[in-house]
């Protein structure tokens, strides 16, 4: 083994490693690095965060939309068991269109970049905007289950363009805090989301429509702003072979007109890859130099949705009711938990690069196991003594905070690092099948699971 060649990955790795030491003499972050990173995720993760908060809060005026609309159409009521199959449709088919998005999107990515997916794929947000807001006015709850599903393309484009976008753009000394804007930037888009939801402002029978009508802001802004932004200079020099344009976006991203170093790590990359083309999904699925990367990138991705947080983000409200909070206080209540994991994905883009992407990963989903396990006790103890819902709430604000202070952000970011560019974009595309198929798990299952648990452990 000692005698045995470097693997290509590996040699790239070294080489990078010896720039590195040359080049991270701690640059200051740039206003241009800074703009590219939060336009870039203000129309992209954002989006995302928002689609996962935004249904819960009018969930009832919109189950009450599909009863009226259905007693209309067929002349009685609709079942409690098609309501919650509807419901649960309307709340998992946003991960079907995630999952038809990351399957496009390494052909998008090839054709039109880094920068021109997250322009185009405003389009879908804008598509998804008028069939949501118009669903209602229309008398169709169908307007509205194609729109979840095409804003969901959106959100799976996304989710997979931009940690590319920005892991490309950013220098390496500061690469997880810039990444982690895709972090911070859900948990504000799932903030924002709450925060309209209130009764006081679009949470209301005749004003909730208005809430899928805001999705068009973060998309006209990003349509307006990002242009101005250079293209990943790495996508550039690699896939376009254009120095000048590449060595302009080094300049602008990086604050100083001496960028030869980083073009000579991105051309070494180059050469070492050789006329590679790049790889296929199934190219990736069956090189056994990069297997220990993707078996890192699946696991942690299926363990981003099946830990269980989305179920949360749903159905905030559920959970809370039936942890014992009054009703009328349930908008409130879920505005902290938005509030909380926002100020959590804040502290690990601070800290990610002091601490490392590893220690984060472990120490979050070993947190989530620990206050998932006492949100169990607790609600299942919540009728004994009249305080015990407050530790259930403790413990829900627990949990998101242990989530997103490293297993929200990092495994996108590993997925940019722990691959070569000419793998990156299958790599994505694996990634954002997993994710997309996990979240669907969990958007449709938990309905029923909360629905049915209680009455098998009534019976034994």
């Amino acid at each position: 083994m000692a005698d045995k060649p470097p693997e290509k990955g590996e040699e790239i790795g070294n080489h990078k490693m010896r720039v590195s030491a040359k080049t991270s003499g701690q640059q200051p972050i740039t206003a241009c690095l800074l703009g590219a990173a939060f336009f870039g995720s203000l129309g992209s993760s954002f989006i995302y965060g928002y689609n996962l908060s935004v249904v819960n809060a009018p969930a009832l005026y919109i189950k009450a939309f599909y009863n009226t609309t259905w007693t209309e159409r067929y002349g009685q009521p609709l079942a409690v068991e098609t309501s919650t199959l509807l419901w649960s449709v309307t709340v998992s088919v946003f991960s079907i269109g995630g999952l038809l998005g990351a399957l496009s999107v390494s052909i998008i990515l090839r054709v039109l970049g880094r920068k021109g997916t997250l322009l185009v794929n405003n389009g879908f947000a804008l598509l998804a905007t008028l069939l949501l807001t118009l669903g209602e006015r229309a008398k169709s709850f169908e307007m509205l289950i194609i729109g979840r599903l095409v804003i969901g393309v959106n959100a799976g484009i996304a989710l997979s363009a931009l940690p590319m976008y920005l892991g490309e753009i950013t220098p390496r000394h500061v690469r997880g805090s810039i990444g982690q804007f895709n972090s911070i930037l859900i948990c504000l888009g799932v903030f924002t989301g709450q925060v309209l939801g209130l009764p006081e402002l679009l949470g209301q029978e005749t004003t909730w429509i208005y809430m899928f009508a805001f999705l068009a802001l973060p998309a006209m802004l990003q349509l307006c702003v990002l242009p101005f932004f250079p293209e990943s200079p790495r996508y550039l020099l690699i896939e376009r072979r254009d120095e000048a344009g590449a060595e302009k976006a080094f300049q602008r991203f990086l604050g100083k007109k001496d960028v030869s170093q980083e073009l000579e790590e991105v051309h070494a990359e180059a050469q070492t890859q050789g006329n590679q083309q790049t790889a296929s999904m199934l190219q990736l699925l069956r090189s056994p130099a990069v297997r220990w990367q993707l078996i890192t990138i699946i696991i942690s991705m299926a363990c981003y949705q099946l830990c269980g947080l989305n179920a949360i983000w749903y159905y905030t409200n559920g959970i809370l009711q039936e942890a014992g909070f009054a009703e009328n206080l349930l908008p409130y209540i879920t505005l902290s938990t938005g509030g909380i994991e926002t100020l959590a994905a804040i502290i690990s883009g601070l800290v990610i690069e002091r601490i490392g992407r590893k220690p984060l990963l472990i120490f979050g989903f070993s947190a989530m196991a620990v206050f998932f396990s006492l949100l169990t006790v607790f609600l299942n103890l919540q009728d004994t003594v009249s305080w015990m819902p407050y530790l259930s709430y403790i413990c829900i604000l627990a949990v998101i905070a242990s989530f997103c202070s490293g297993p929200g952000g990092i495994p996108f970011i590993l997925t940019g690092e722990l691959f070569e560019q000419s793998y990156r974009p299958a790599a994505f595309m694996i990634a954002g099948i997993v994710n997309w198929l996990s979240n669907f798990a969990v958007g449709l299952l938990f309905p029923f699971i909360q629905m049915t648990l209680p009455r098998i452990l009534d019976v034994d």
